[in-house]
């Protein structure tokens, strides 16, 4: 099997920079709003350790939305 070259961001189109750029900032919003949000939540309304999620923050971008799908019980 032969080995892919990697590609340069320059041997991208514009588009696919702009793409990469947009799930880029997506995802550190979503991970900000995510470690705002664990930090001014109580412990009580977040289902598992607040240590867990941060963990989990940094595994992209299955972290952030684990955490606003399962992670916070609804006050």
């Amino acid at each position: 099997m032969a080995a892919m070259a990697k590609r340069k961001w320059s041997d991208l189109s514009r588009t696919q920079q702009m793409a990469i750029a947009v799930v880029g900032v997506v995802e550190m919003a979503a991970t900000t709003a995510m470690l705002i949000d664990l930090a001014r939540r109580p412990a009580s309304t977040v289902r598992g350790s607040k240590s867990l999620w941060l963990g989990l923050s940094v595994v992209q971008p299955v972290g952030p939305l684990a955490y606003f799908t399962l992670g916070r019980l609804h006050q």
